[in-house]
């Protein structure tokens, strides 16, 4: 009897086992959904803050070169509209970047934080003659028929859990941006 005592505490039981891999599963259920989401809301807060950096960086620019950009107004709808094809990465290194000693930004982003390209955009054919600077994200999906051509964007915040959308900063405020609630839930 002693001998069947000794044998039994070497080791657990298949249903022990079973019942520890079950426990690890849920907490891996419960876990790894929050994780993907944190990683995705991370990437758009990076993209938000690299947009409002760049931004911030080609209005100084646009303020010391061509006078103050346009302010922003009231409107229901963007128009992203601006100068085909769009301005491209390069052109607004050079335009940010004159020098190695003088620069308005040190390190102008290519790619939002789901590694699509950015797209950059100046207008100063509009009707009051005010130049409007204009810089998108696609987000995560990276769509092909990002801000809203040719109809224009509606303004405002957008569920902040849906990646997919498409983030536009332009002269000193976002357009649209992540903040909105789910109305489903």
């Amino acid at each position: 009897m002693l001998q069947r005592l000794r044998n039994r505490q070497r080791g657990f039981t298949l249903i022990e086992l079973l019942i520890v891999v079950a426990i690890i599963g849920i907490i891996a259920a419960i876990l790894i959904p929050n994780l993907i989401d944190a990683l995705q809301k991370s990437k758009q807060k990076r993209t938000m803050a690299d947009m409002r950096n760049l931004g911030t960086a080609w209005t100084s620019w646009l303020t010391d070169q061509l006078s103050a950009g346009a302010a922003g107004g009231t409107a229901n709808t963007f128009d992203w509209s601006f100068t085909e094809p769009a301005l491209a990465h390069a052109n607004l290194v050079q335009t940010l970047r004159p020098t190695t000693t003088f620069f308005y930004m040190q390190e102008i982003p290519q790619f939002d934080g789901w590694r699509n390209e950015y797209v950059f955009g100046i207008n100063d054919d509009n009707l009051l003659g005010n130049r409007v600077l204009g810089i998108g994200s696609a987000g995560r999906d990276g769509g092909t028929t990002a801000f809203g051509a040719p109809t224009g964007v509606v303004v405002g915040p957008f569920v902040a859990t849906d990646y997919d959308q498409d983030i536009i900063w332009s002269d000193g405020y976002f357009v649209r941006w992540p903040g909105g609630t789910n109305p489903n839930s």
